[in-house]
């Protein structure tokens, strides 16, 4: 028997010793060793281009001089590494810096909470936040969202059965939940949640807040339409209801602008920041609007929310990406590899659609042979995330039944518009505006597998890929915001090579 190598022990060690819970390290059995800028070095020697970045954390790469020099920084001053939440000049710079990004309306009136060093403990602080200062229990979230693991963060992300908790249709194009996609889509899915609000029938009453993404990225990279984030805005504060805006992995550039909401103009009464905000180090917060404020001392608190090394890592992370413009670098980027992935769709059946925004792309596989099915929002023939059954518009567990019957008054799944008769615009106006619609799309079923051997052949070529959505049939890509030319180059073409020998392992 041959002698087993030092990454081969510490892969085994770690499959001995930690939790089945273990996720990344199934898929990418490597031990890294060494890492700068987008390449990482396993213990074996074998040298990989990485597009998970901590899974959108590392918004400069790994170990970029100017965070290594802040954390130097710190480390050489004699600073305290730990201390609570009191005052720092580090967390001084942080936050200056940090509103310095924000969109005007909201930093000239925001405060901010450093909440525990993840995300999830940031959206669980921004759901207390607005229940605090509305009195109002409810939530508004949607379908498809990630927002975390904690007990409230799960149940806003669907993970978790909670009474109050409303779901919402996400807008899409590919699998949307009315089978139109496009603006038209949109637009239903902003009529559904005006009704739900408005129809003192619907069972809804006026929730704390409403939570999104305005880039759903393990959900499937799937970018909101601008005007439906309009919509959003205008819906959520016509009626009073604070809109919290999860900034967790599309900020700090990531999706070509600084914030993802600045796409769209709007601007949130909460944002939950988290990832690339700390450089690579654990930092979160939460950024609101200064009437909302009305938490007693201890509301919402813990130990390591003081992070010196993270809020300094974080400062030069964010002023680097200010002033050298990767937002709009990786706009002009991620925009080019989206043409090119799109080309290469052309030529391979098994790609569904190829989306994203930036550099937040997802490329989705499907099976070219199946049937196609107009399912639910995401969705496949088989079991829905909330156990029921899918496949039709009408079954349980589907988005389109639900939504179909809060916007159209009726039980039935949306019909063919083709197929429709004469409707009456003035008994019906959304009648007569389903009306004028093209055929739903019939999207092919998802490939898992699929997607699951196009992971493998990335990493057997050097390059490191991400699955995502709610078949896991996504390969998503989220390099670091300095990709070159040349790296991105590599990248589609290592994703292609890949893609084309998995198609002809799965279809012959």
């Amino acid at each position: 028997m041959p002698p087993v190598t030092a990454q081969e022990g510490i892969l085994r060690r770690q499959s001995a010793r930690e939790s089945a819970a273990r996720t990344y390290a199934r898929a990418l059995p490597i031990v890294p060793v060494r890492a700068r800028g987008m390449t990482i070095e396993g213990a074996d020697g074998r040298r990989y281009l990485d597009c998970l970045s901590g899974a959108g954390t590392l918004a400069l790469g790994h170990n970029h001089p100017v965070v290594l020099e802040a954390i130097r920084n710190v480390l050489d001053s004699g600073a305290p590494l730990h201390v609570l939440d009191l005052a720092t000049p580090v967390k001084d710079a942080f936050t200056t810096e940090l509103f310095q990004t924000l969109p005007r309306a909201l930093a000239d009136r925001a405060r901010i909470q450093f909440c525990g060093p993840a995300g999830t403990d940031a959206v669980e602080a921004a759901l207390k936040l607005v229940r605090a200062a509305t009195g109002r229990d409810g939530m508004l979230a949607f379908t498809g969202a990630y927002h975390g693991m904690t007990a409230g963060a799960l149940a806003v992300s669907g993970g978790a059965p909670d009474v109050r908790v409303a779901r919402l249709p996400y807008p899409q194009d590919y699998r949307c939940p009315f089978g139109i996609g496009g603006a038209r889509g949109a637009e239903l899915s902003a009529r559904w949640t005006e009704n739900l609000l408005d129809d003192a029938k619907s069972g809804v009453r006026t929730p704390a807040g409403m939570i999104l993404e305005p880039v759903q990225g393990e959900g499937g990279v799937f970018a909101a339409p601008d005007d439906w984030l309009r919509r959003m805005r205008e819906i959520t504060a016509t009626r009073g209801i604070p809109l919290i805006a999860d900034e967790v992995q599309t900020g700090v550039g990531r999706t070509g602008a600084f914030w993802a909401v600045e796409h769209s103009g709007i601007v949130p009464d909460v944002m939950v920041l988290s990832k690339a905000i700390g450089g690579s180090l654990p930092l979160a917060v939460v950024v609101y609007r200064d009437d909302l404020d009305v938490w007693p001392p201890g509301a919402h608190a813990g130990t390591f929310r003081g992070n010196q090394l993270a809020m300094a890592a974080g400062a030069a992370t964010l002023s680097f990406v200010r002033e050298n413009g990767l937002a709009e670098r990786a706009a002009t980027l991620g925009a080019r590899m989206l043409d090119q992935l799109r080309s290469l769709a052309a030529d391979h059946p098994c790609i569904g659609e190829v989306r994203g925004r930036g550099l937040m792309i997802g490329v989705e596989l499907v099976n070219p042979e199946g049937e196609s099915s107009g399912v639910e929002a995401g969705g496949a023939p088989g079991r829905t995330r909330d156990g029921g059954r899918s496949g039709t518009g009408s079954a349980p567990g589907s988005v389109m039944s639900p939504a179909t019957t809060a916007v159209t008054g009726r039980g039935e799944p949306p019909q063919d518009p083709a197929a429709a008769g004469p409707t009456d615009t003035a008994s019906d106006p959304l009648g007569a505006f389903l009306e004028h619609l093209p055929a739903p799309a019939r999207p092919r079923p998802p490939a898992p597998e699929l997607a699951a051997t196009v992971q493998r052949e990335c990493l057997s070529r050097g390059l490191i890929v991400e699955l995502g959505g709610r078949h896991s049939s996504v390969v998503r890509l989220l390099p670091p915001l300095t990709i070159t030319d040349e790296q991105a180059a590599a990248v589609l073409d290592r994703l292609a090579d890949a893609l084309a020998t998995a198609a002809r392992t799965h279809h012959g």
